[in-house]
């Protein structure tokens, strides 16, 4: 039934269609409720890591640009983060009827064979693969071996996946059993280099030479949640508490903005916090309701970090066009430059959609407004067959038809964990994710 609600939403008629025919209508339906309206936006970005992805790995492409052009031929370049940023957005498709349960094991059995053939070292895969072969597409010229925050990011999404399948058939707990046989073989202690702090990069050829320590506060709090609750392969909780936390300076003294406040410092936005992916990357699979540490509670955090980031837009001291109540949300993603890490205090006057649209955890009525915005006075400028565009601007008249997995990904995955919870509930129910969490001295919700 859900594919004939689906079909009047785009034709206006009760008759079934293929999900290729589904996925080419973008003109605005006026009546469309806030439900049928989150439906329409899920399935086609649910697409973009269905429809969209390499065909080998079945992985998602690093980028999709719909005019055909990529940089440096990469079309088939997967990436490995944003591959798993989407996994959870998959697994909606399996619960909505969009695929069937045995369409998207089979999909993601398909991914993990490529991944337990692909290179890695230590356990821990690159930021880029080639999907045709499995070799590292190197990021720069030093970044050519693991990264482990993306590696986190991948095998974040694989653990819910593995959660969903485990007290399935026996080709569904074999795949479970796959994917926790990956996840023991990541080695999280050697990426401290024999320090209190984990280590972003290292290179078969440069080693550590490219020394970017993990410091909070930024996206990378699940590396260290996942780290300390390897099971075979653990980090220290003094990493977390003197590497992470600063030995306690991560914590904030009189920063925030616009009457909300912020208890960490964001690294280099210390007053109005960093671009919007902070508050989401992370917290795909790793509950923030009633996340609290030493440090931090980290509802709170990412609330008062999206309404600054809102309100940043509605002051408009910039005087850009079009921004507002129903236009806002500044984040990393394609720029009038090529490419920027936008936030308060670094605004080009580009608006990425999935600021708006990945924080309607936090801020579902403020966010729906930016999404039914886009949709009905945007329309095909920003709205395409895998779901909003990576970026607009209004102001510089920037409407580029472009995609990107990592601000796609966030976008399927917490909508449907805005709206069932399923990415949080499946991730924190794993036993070695709680004593993780316990370890570094969180409390947190336990899913019922």
């Amino acid at each position: 039934m859900k594919w004939l609600t689906l079909a009047f939403l785009f034709f206006g008629f009760n008759s079934c269609v293929e999900s290729q025919e589904f996925s080419n209508s973008n003109q605005p339906q006026e009546s469309l409720s806030d439900e049928e309206l989150l439906d329409l936006i899920a399935y086609k970005t649910f697409l973009y890591f269905w429809e969209g992805a390499e065909p080998n790995s079945g992985m998602a492409p690093e980028r999709i640009h719909m005019d055909g052009i990529y940089p440096d031929n990469d079309e088939h370049i997967v990436t490995t983060g944003g591959t798993g940023m989407g996994l959870i957005g998959i697994l909606g498709g399996i619960e909505r009827g969009w695929i069937s349960r045995e369409e998207g094991f089979q999909r993601f059995s398909r991914m993990v064979s490529f991944l337990e053939k692909a290179d890695r070292w230590h356990g821990i895969w690159p930021h880029w693969l080639d999907g045709k072969t499995g070799k590292v597409k190197p990021f720069s010229q030093k970044d050519d071996g693991a990264d482990l925050v993306e590696s986190a990011f991948l095998i974040q999404g694989l653990l819910v996946v593995k959660a969903y399948f485990e007290n399935g058939n026996d080709g569904e707990k074999e795949l479970a059993l796959r994917i926790n046989r990956l996840w023991r073989e990541m080695e999280w202690d050697f990426h401290t280099n024999g320090k209190d702090v984990l280590y972003w990069h290292w290179s078969p050829n440069y080693g550590w030479e490219m020394n970017f320590a993990l410091e909070g506060y930024n996206e990378a709090l699940i590396v260290y949640v996942l780290a300390a609750s390897s099971p075979t392969h653990p980090i220290s909780p003094l990493a977390y508490h003197k590497g992470w936390a600063r030995a306690g300076g991560i914590k904030a003294n009189d920063s925030g903005a616009f009457g909300y406040r912020l208890q960490l410092k964001h690294n280099g936005a210390e007053l109005m916090g960093g671009p919007l992916f902070w508050a989401h990357y992370s917290f795909l699979s790793l509950n923030p309701n009633n996340l609290k540490d030493d440090y931090a509670d980290y509802w709170l955090e990412n609330t008062n970090q999206t309404l600054i980031n809102r309100a940043w837009c509605i002051d408009n001291p910039n005087g850009f066009k079009g921004y507002g109540e129903n236009l806002w949300g500044l984040t990393a993603s394609y720029s009038i430059n090529f490419y920027d890490a936008h936030r308060p205090g670094n605004d080009t006057g580009v608006i990425s959609p999935t600021a708006a649209v990945s924080s309607i955890v936090y801020t579902p009525k403020e966010s729906l407004k930016v999404i039914r915005n886009l949709y009905k006075n945007f329309g095909e400028k920003v709205l395409g067959p895998y779901g909003f565009y990576d970026a607009m601007s209004p102001e510089h008249d920037f409407f580029p038809e472009k995609y990107l997995a990592i601000d796609q990904g966030p976008m399927v995955s917490m909508i449907e964990n805005y709206r069932s919870g399923l990415g949080w509930k499946l991730f924190m129910k794993n036993p070695e994710i709680q004593q993780g969490l316990d370890r570094l001295g969180f409390t947190y919700q336990v899913p019922q």
